[in-house]
């Protein structure tokens, strides 16, 4: 891998103590202008946000690569074609340009003015395609030197190992809008390149086939980057729609197994991701809404990041009321099974179980053998006998299993009551008769 040089333009971000992690191995827009990265939820949720976008730069929508190339990375370029000069010296916010070749591409392609130009020279139709761009939304829980170096990972198993040449371009929140708003920009060539400059346009890279694949694995190497750096947040490529699917299927996958904590965790999500996606809006959109022009596509972009934001709410009301139910029942259970004193202890016969311990030893296969058979096991054993025993015989079986089970819960709260007056008692007595003192 040859790489450019590096140009740091600004101070970039700073994120408390920088943590060291090691690099990866292994639509249309009409002008140019600032990106914003429309995946990116309000400041409410806190969490890493997937985002790949992948576009050309055409000729026929009024575009170069030399004016896209210097927006991008903040500087001045000369179009040798048109003699236009590009100068975006004064763009604030580009924290690190560099460029990735092939190792057999020639000197020049290193150089950002050059590289462009001998791109625009290639093209000779008024419509060419000159070049590719791709988007990316970086982890706001990763550092700059972080970002960077998934980046670069990423390009160079992707892109340069096919014989492309990357211009890369990291990008920091603009100064309104979401602070975590951090992306990067890829520009990338469409023809093979050697020695001698730019021969044949390879028509491969610009199968479906391959963007599906870019798209996964940019998934892959943001994930594996935050698994890294010990990150638990993760980032998933697929559709709002697929994803809330497998978030029911683990819900009712946890539900069968028991897991009361697991279903109430993937149902929160699966209410979370029950929303339309954020539609494009466009740079032209953008603009006009930074002046506070409202169109069509504004309104709905507000309209369903409103809608996004409400799933939010809900789904964090309903994870904290089945949490805190969870959190009464466990105290429930633990209040009536703590002994409140010796006297109880003796009381309370030595084979007792609760019915959740109970239930989780039926499961379990950890009945006791030198007890007789409980209401419990009685209960477990005519659902498990379902596929032998009639449907009447299954349900009287377990109607008397569990009016047993209630029975004895009932006995033992009983018992647990009077053991409370008998104390309140001694107190009460205690207080009539005052303190005895000794001489």
């Amino acid at each position: 891998m040859v790489v450019l040089p590096i140009r740091e333009v600004g101070a970039g971000r700073k994120v408390g103590i920088s943590r060291k992690c090691s690099p990866i191995r292994r639509k249309r827009r009409v002008s140019e202008g600032p990106l914003r990265i429309l995946s990116k939820p309000s400041q409410e949720a806190i969490m890493a946000i997937y985002h790949f976008d992948a576009s050309v730069i055409s000729r026929s929508k009024g575009r170069s690569s030399t004016a896209a190339s210097a927006y991008r990375a903040a500087e001045r370029v000369v179009d040798r074609r048109t003699g236009e000069v590009h100068d975006y010296t004064r763009k604030h916010g580009v924290e690190h340009t560099e460029i990735l070749a092939p190792d057999h591409a020639p000197a020049w392609a290193r150089d950002r003015s050059a590289l462009w130009n001998a791109v625009e020279a290639v093209e000779r139709r008024k419509d060419a395609q000159v070049s590719r761009e791709v988007r990316v939304a970086l982890p706001s829980e990763l550092t700059p030197d972080q970002n960077r170096d998934l980046v670069r990972g990423f390009v160079q198993d992707k892109f340069v190992s096919r014989g492309m040449i990357a211009d890369i371009a990291l990008h920091a929140p603009g100064r309104e809008g979401d602070q975590r708003n951090h992306h990067a920009h890829i520009m990338l060539t469409t023809r093979e390149i050697g020695p001698d400059g730019f021969g044949a346009k390879n028509r491969d890279w610009n199968a479906k086939e391959l963007l599906v694949d870019w798209r996964s694995s940019w998934a892959e190497h943001v994930n594996q980057t935050l698994e890294r750096c010990h990150v638990h947040e993760r980032v998933d490529h697929r559709t709002l729609e697929a994803q809330r699917e497998e978030a029911l299927e683990r819900a009712y996958e946890a539900e069968r197994n028991g897991d009361v904590r697991g279903h109430v965790a993937e149902m929160a999500r699966a209410v979370e991701l029950d929303r339309p996606a954020l539609p494009d809006v466009g740079a032209r959109g953008w603009s006009m809404m930074r002046r506070g022009i409202a169109t069509p596509a504004s309104d709905r972009w507000q309209e369903v990041r409103q809608i996004a934001a409400q799933a939010r709410e809900i789904a964090q009301e309903f994870q904290t009321r089945a949490r805190d139910w969870l959190e009464r029942m466990v105290g429930g259970l633990q209040e009536r099974t703590v002994p409140l004193g010796p006297s109880e202890r003796q009381r309370a016969p030595q084979t007792s179980q609760t019915a959740l311990e109970r239930l989780q030893a039926a499961r379990e296969g950890r009945a006791t053998t030198d007890a007789p058979q409980t209401a419990l096991e009685r209960l477990q054993a005519a659902r498990d006998s379902r596929d032998r025993d009639t449907g009447a015989d299954v349900v009287r079986n377990e109607e008397r299993a569990g009016h047993e089970l209630q029975q004895q819960d009932a006995e033992r709260e009983r018992a647990l009551e009077q053991e409370r007056e008998r104390l309140l008692e001694q107190e009460r007595t205690a207080e009539r008769d005052g303190p005895e003192h000794s001489i």
